[in-house]
C-alpha cells in the first residue's frame, strides 16, 4: 500500500494545503494529513479544531485520514508504513528549505521518498500566516480557506 503523509501544522488550512491533498489522491492509495505539535510554536487554532477543520473538509474522501503526532515526520512515516512524505512547493524559497529537509529526512531513512507538488498558480498566494493575519484583524478569510473551516 502507498501511504503518503502531507506533514504540516495547518493553522488553518488553507485552499493551497486542499489542492494539493485533493491532487495527490490518484497517486497513492492513502494520504494521512498529520497535524504535527511543535512546543516551540504558539498555534491560533487547538490540534482539536485543526484536525476538526480537516476532517470536516476531506468528509468525503475515504483516502484520507487525519492524526496528530509530535518528533520527526520522517520518524512517524516508519512508525505508521509511509513510505512517501507529500510537500507543496508555492515558491523557489519554499523549494530550497523543503529540499534541505528532503535530503536530511533520505539520509535519515533512505526508504521514505519525498513527493513535491507545484502549488496551483491560482493559489499560490496563499498562505496560513497570512491567513491568521487577516482572522487576528476580523477579515474575511473564506475566500482562502476550503468551506469545512469554519470560524
Amino acid at each position: 500500500m502507498n501511504i503518503a503523509v502531507f506533514p504540516g501544522s495547518f493553522d488553518p488550512l488553507t485552499k493551497g494545503h486542499e489542492s494539493i491533498v485533493r491532487r495527490a489522491l490518484p497517486i497513492f492509495d492513502e494520504i494521512v494529513i498529520g497535524i504535527g505539535y511543535n512546543s516551540n510554536k504558539h498555534y491560533f487554532f487547538s490540534q482539536e479544531r485543526r484536525e476538526y477543520f480537516i476532517k470536516n473538509t476531506f468528509a468525503d474522501e475515504k483516502k484520507v485520514k487525519v492524526a496528530r503526532y509530535s518528533g520527526l515526520t520522517v520518524n512517524y512515516c516508519k512508525e505508521i508504513g509511509a513510505r512517501y512524505i507529500l510537500r507543496g512547493l508555492r515558491t523557489s524559497a519554499d523549494y530550497e528549505f523543503e529540499r534541505a529537509i528532503a535530503q536530511m529526512n533520505k539520509a535519515m531513512n533512505p526508504d521514505v521518498e519525498t513527493v513535491f507538488l507545484v502549488s496551483d498558480p491560482a493559489l499560490s498566494h496563499i498562505s496560513s500566516t497570512i491567513v491568521r493575519d487577516i482572522l487576528l484583524y476580523q477579515g474575511d478569510i473564506t475566500p482562502f480557506v476550503p468551506a469545512g473551516v469554519t470560524v
